[in-house]
């Protein structure tokens, strides 16, 4: 028999891995995780004393708000120390 179902909605969990990544800068591990926490934070946070259906809402604009003001992320590399 089937084991795994596939859903139209199983490639959102991808999508916050990349916001996470975002958050917490590419190219550094310890910056994805806390960009996994402050995501986590975020969506529970909301969830719980807002809605549930703006969780993704706000998760993209949490990501928009960091790609604007911090492109790096939160312990990003800047591009002149790559040079």
């Amino acid at each position: 028999g089937v084991k795994y179902l596939v859903y139209p909605t199983m490639g959102w969990v991808t999508n916050k891995a990349y916001i996470a990544a975002v958050i917490g800068g590419l190219g550094s591990l310890p910056g994805a995780l806390a960009g996994g926490l402050i995501l986590g934070m975020v969506e529970t946070f909301v969830s719980t004393y807002v809605s549930s259906v703006l969780r993704d809402v706000f998760s993209f604009t949490l990501l928009i708000a960091f790609l604007v003001w911090r492109p790096n992320g939160l312990m990003g590399i800047d591009s002149e120390d790559k040079v």
